[in-house]
């Protein structure tokens, strides 16, 4: 072993608390991207291949009904390579012992045989008998959230006929990956169901003997999809078509691939922010090792090591404590990333999870965090060899005193002789005292990061339940109806008020850009459905136009106020329309556009009608009111509000719990590797000036006092500078996290302030501790030896 590697090992021996505290900077970045990438690779391969073996479509269409022998004039379609029609039906579900209203949707599947697409894996039980009148197969979530089992009886209402069914298996269905009621944002297993039934018992029941409702195929390879979708459109807008669309269109495939999505942001922000900070730390913290070992750097020169091997040495030294905080990094990140994916499957529901760590994962940690560790301290290497033997063998050049900032004020006239040496120490040395400063700051952002998400979510319910959608219940109708039948929900028992909401589907253009959506029409003056401006305050709707998500005007369809929307409504005459934009709305959650219910009404030129009502109701009057509602045919579905907030956080308050808990560890870790490598710089820097004091007289609590209070001075400081950084990062995420399903707020709550405070004080208190024991061990004879 060379003299050089001794040294090197010696050196990290020495400096294993500051060693283990860089490394643990580099760890949280690594871990972080290393959880996120392993994540996103396993639900993507185990996504892909559940998709491939269960042959999920490529492009669906529903429609009102159409005889089965249009399905040959549908395969006839060029690109059209596997086609199967199926029967779709809207029910109201009966669960036993519990009470909230259910809506659920059937599907038809074969009597004889498996689907062509869209193919079922039976997690348990077997499949319906053929031509079974009863018989029934039921999602999984929907069974766990009822503790239903095989055998179990339910009741469904399907075309205004109750109906007994026997649930003889639970299924997954590449279909219901992600399982939520069409036009909510949250799932709620409890009160909304998938079943599978036989095809002919179905479709009798359901008026559809002989007919379809639903077209599922698959592509030719190289087929246009764009040009299929026409196709059928055409071929099915006399049969009540409402739109085909593409698979990235179908609502559970939307949502995984947007989940999927902000996990590749998540391996790419987070990483660079954490890694970002330890690239800085590391070159503060080798720019002043560096400082401390000048006399050795000379003295090698001196006998006769070139500057490339002095430079070598110093990467080395870097790329060892890099090494540590990677493999930490991908030991624990690959430990989080299976839990996280865990997780994910609480949700996502597939039939069994791949977990991946690909090598291409490791060897990217890998590159990453040299370059952090690398790009960070070459400044700082390439300073140290260009340093001449005989300037390195000579102490410092003594820095150039001058009254301070604070002597200037007149402030040492109130302080003691330490409290004026820990002024005088920062200020005569204001670069390091920055970046001291600025490393503190940086952990203390990060945490802020790191526990950001919940509040953000916090908020963006509030705004979506509390302040926009204000209703106590949302009423949906089998087919649109007179607005007469608001009286009669009206006369409900408990209804206080109710808001008639009519909602077509529609694809919204401006010059190439488009997007399918709802438009609804809303009331004028509405008091239970609102939309609000960007202060959170209600916005009028216009009497004639309509008003857009900001979201979906500014970045999805590129308009603003004054300009002129294509809206090509997809059910009824699909009459296009030509609507001025009037004003935007801010929503977190999903894109809508909004105009007045009787402007829509006049524009579709069918006078008064809706398709759906908004309800308040009086407390304690659940039971009987969704008894009445469940009893009226042409209701077909109910959300409760407080039910979908419950629901949505016991869904995905585990996630977001899991993904806090991760994120605020990691940067709890860097924030105590930031203070305590800064405490112990400064004690390397200073230990010959501390032990003279102790020579001179000073006890140890006082050397301790001049050492930890310049970095109580400096942490302090950083506290508010750290609530600046972290509400920078915190944008960046926002910005990063932005698509059209939701949006993060930049809403930052005192816990969150308090939390990166608390975390940064609590790291410089140990910080302090833990000098504290080094200064009882300070060389004080070696002081008494001259230098030079």
């Amino acid at each position: 072993m060379t003299a050089l590697n001794r040294k090197l090992l010696r050196d990290l021996w020495l400096m294993r608390g500051q060693v283990l505290a860089i490394a643990a900077v580099i760890m949280g970045g690594v871990a972080t991207m290393v959880m996120a990438l392993s994540t996103y690779d396993s639900l993507l391969e185990t996504r892909d291949r559940f998709y491939r073996d269960y042959r999920f479509a490529e492009v669906f269409a529903p429609l009102k009904r159409a005889p089965e022998a249009v399905a040959e004039r549908l395969r006839e379609i060029p690109g059209v390579r596997e086609l199967e029609t199926r029967v779709v039906a809207q029910a109201k579900l009966e669960v036993a012992g519990f009470a909230d209203p259910i809506t659920g949707q059937i599907l038809s599947i074969p009597d004889h045989g498996d689907p062509l697409l869209n193919r079922l894996h039976l997690k348990r039980g077997r499949w319906p008998a053929p031509y079974s009148e009863d018989e029934a197969l039921v999602s999984d979530t929907f069974a766990d959230a009822h503790g239903l089992r095989t055998g179990d009886r339910i009741g469904a209402i399907i075309n205004g006929k109750h109906k007994q069914l026997t649930l003889v298996g639970v299924a997954l269905s590449p279909e219901f990956v992600y399982q939520i009621a069409p036009g909510s944002m949250f799932p709620d297993f409890q009160r909304y169901g998938v079943l599978w039934m036989g095809r002919h018992a179905l479709a009798v029941a359901y008026g559809m003997d002989g007919a379809f409702n639903r077209v599922a195929l698959t592509l030719a390879p190289g087929a246009p999809l764009q040009d299929v979708v026409d196709a059928l459109d055409e071929r099915l807008a006399a049969y009540g078509g409402v739109g085909a669309y593409g698979r990235k269109d179908q609502f559970s495939n939307r949502f995984l691939a947007e989940e999927l999505k902000q996990l590749q942001t998540t391996a790419t922000v987070f990483p660079a922010i954490f890694l970002g900070v330890a690239a800085f730390l590391l070159n503060v913290v080798v720019s002043r090792l560096i400082a401390t070992q000048r006399d050795q750097i000379a003295i090698l020169k001196a006998f006769g090591y070139t500057n490339a091997a002095v430079g070598w040495h110093f990467i080395k030294l870097v790329m060892a404590i890099v090494l540590i905080g990677v493999a930490g990094g991908v030991a624990l990140g690959a430990w989080f990333g299976h839990g996280l994916a865990g997780v994910y499957m609480d949700f996502y529901r597939f039939p069994y999870l791949n977990y991946v760590l690909r090598p291409v994962a490791v060897l990217i940690a890998l590159a990453v965090g040299s370059a952090a560790g690398i790009g960070g301290t070459l400044f700082a290497v390439l300073k140290a060899t260009r340093l001449p033997p005989a300037e390195g063998m000579r102490p410092d050049t003594p820095v150039v005193y001058r009254a301070t900032f604070w002597e200037r004020l007149g402030l040492q006239r109130h302080l003691g002789q330490p409290s004026r040496m820990i002024l005088r120490h920062i200020g005569r040395r204001p670069v390091k005292s920055l970046l001291t400063l600025l490393g503190i700051a940086c952990a203390g952002g990060l945490m802020m990061v790191g526990d950001y998400q919940r509040g953000a979510i916090d908020f963006m319910v509030d705004v979506q339940f509390r302040q926009a959608s204000r209703e106590d219940l949302a009423v949906s109708f089998v087919e649109p109806t007179s607005g007469r039948a608001l009286h009669e929900l009206a006369s409900l028992p408990g209804v206080r008020q109710v808001e008639g909401v009519r909602e077509v589907a529609a694809n919204l253009r401006y010059r190439q850009y488009h997007y399918r959506t709802s438009l609804s029409g809303i009331q004028p003056e509405g008091r239970l459905h609102r939309s609000l401006d960007a202060r959170l305050q209600p916005v009028q709707v216009p009497p004639d136009g309509v008003i857009l998500t900001d979201h979906l005007a500014r970045n999805i369809l590129h308009v603003q106020p004054g300009d002129v929307l294509t809206v090509e409504v997809l059910e009824g005459r699909r009459q296009v329309l030509q609507v001025p934009v009037q004003g935007l709305t801010k929503q977190y959650l999903g894109v809508s556009a909004y105009m007045r219910q009787d402007v829509l009404n006049d524009l579709l030129r069918e006078g008064d009608v809706v398709s759906g009502a908004y309800l308040s109701h009086a407390p304690g009057n659940d039971g009987p009111l969704y008894g009445a509602l469940h009893d009226r045919p042409r209701v077909l579905g109910l959300v409760a509000h407080a039910s979908a907030i419950k629901s949505f956080y016991a869904t995905l308050g585990e996630f977001v719990l899991f993904f806090n808990m991760v994120t605020t560890l990691l940067a709890g870790i860097i924030a105590f590797g930031v203070v305590y490598n800064s405490a112990r710089i400064s004690l390397s820097e200073r230990s010959r000036e501390l032990a003279s004091l102790r020579v001179l007289g000073f006890t140890r609590a006082e050397i301790a006092y001049i050492l930890l209070g310049e970095l109580a001075v400096l942490t302090l400081a950083a506290i508010p500078v750290g609530f600046l950084v972290g509400v920078g990062l915190c944008g960046i995420l926002v910005v990063s996290f932005e698509s059209d399903l939701y949006r993060l707020p930049l809403v930052l709550y005192s816990n969150n302030y308090a939390l990166s405070a608390t975390v940064v004080t609590v790291s410089a208190v140990l910080s302090g501790l833990l000098a504290w024991r080094q200064l009882g061990r300070l060389d004080l004879i070696g002081v008494l030896k001259t230098r030079e």
